[in-house]
């Protein structure tokens, strides 16, 4: 086998040479296919999306409640005492480190240090946001509280 007797499966391709309003014997010369005169008829005619011949078309006619805001970031928070189980005294905590242990399951759009708990061991922490509270604990024990 090789590249010049490739050939497309049986059935996956068929001939294109069909033109809509030729005639010959196709049945859709004249009129191809489009019926007697009318708006569909025409050279770039037909309705818009959602158009209901003039009655109050469905997606108004429906109550509209709240407000959907698109730009919002999903945040992974964690607490202090999450990094204090599972890193040991001078480790680099990043975003990769906290998914390798189990610390996050998924970085969704960042991640975020609470200061919920008790840290007793010096990090290097690399993360998207710190609350003031979880950045004063990390501090006080000599690690740094880097955003990345």
């Amino acid at each position: 086998m090789d590249l010049s007797s490739l050939r497309p499966a049986e059935g996956s391709k068929q001939s294109n040479n069909f033109r809509k309003g030729r005639g010959h014997g196709s049945g859709n010369g004249k009129t191809a296919g489009k019926g007697q005169k009318g708006q569909k008829a025409r050279s770039g005619g037909g309705v818009r999306l959602g158009f209901e011949g003039g009655q109050m078309p469905l997606f108004r006619r429906l109550p509209k409640r709240g407000f959907k805001n698109i730009n919002t970031k999903e945040i992974v928070a964690i607490n202090v005492s999450a990094l204090e189980d599972k890193f040991n005294d001078g480790d680099e905590v990043t975003v990769e480190k906290l998914l390798e242990n189990g610390v996050i399951s998924k970085a969704a759009d960042g991640v975020k240090i609470l200061g919920n708990g008790e840290l007793t061991k010096k990090l290097d922490v690399k993360v998207n946001a710190f609350s003031k509270s979880a950045k004063e604990k990390i501090e006080a024990l000599g690690g740094k509280a880097e955003v990345i």
